[in-house]
């Protein structure tokens, strides 16, 4: 009886997968340094939420296909689903946790909530995170501009429209908030 057990413990002894060891990562998430062991094959989408619990990140299709998964790296919209975690290693990560401050919420926030951009809202952070990198980039982009930029966002409710006109508010506020004028 003893035989047997010891083979098969031995072969899954021999057939385990290789032991992968946690790696340090650093990086700055919503301006403030942030640090976490985390397993070397996780998505910068499975750390943000999972490690760091910035739930705002959103698990869509998880194949780079949707858009809810969006955040700012180093500025730029990338997909946090198909981004390593490691590969974020010393850079600058924003989610939308980040862009209120205190209780003022950013002209995207406010824009997306008057003119009916978020319904359900689940594409929301990804929408408002890609919106936020190209009106740091272009402050008067086009409405075609707009849809350019956003076309990785997919979303099931509002049609679009409100999305685009969302975007068209926020960037005029954020514009007059530049020169100091009150929007």
């Amino acid at each position: 009886m003893d035989a047997p057990t010891n083979a098969i413990e031995s072969a899954a002894t021999r057939d385990a997968a290789p032991v992968r060891h946690n790696v340090l990562l650093s990086l700055r998430v919503n301006g403030e340094e942030a640090e976490a062991y985390v397993a070397p094959y996780k998505t910068l989408l499975e750390v943000l939420r999972e490690d760091f619990a910035h739930t705002g990140t959103k698990h869509g299709c998880e194949l780079g296909e949707c858009g809810a998964c969006a955040v700012l790296l180093d500025g730029q919209p990338v997909l946090s689903c198909l981004t390593l975690a490691l590969e974020c290693e010393g850079r600058a990560v924003e989610t939308i946790e980040g862009l209120a401050r205190g209780t003022e919420l950013h002209p995207l926030q406010v824009a997306f909530a008057d003119h009916g951009g978020s319904q359900c809202g689940y594409c929301t952070p990804g929408v408002i995170m890609t919106a936020k990198g190209l009106l740091d980039a272009e402050p008067n982009p086009s409405r075609e501009r707009i849809k350019e930029a956003l076309s990785g966002n997919l979303c099931r409710c509002t049609g679009y429209q409100q999305i685009v006109e969302s975007v068209e508010a926020a960037a005029r506020v954020m514009r007059e908030e530049k020169r100091g004028a009150k929007p």
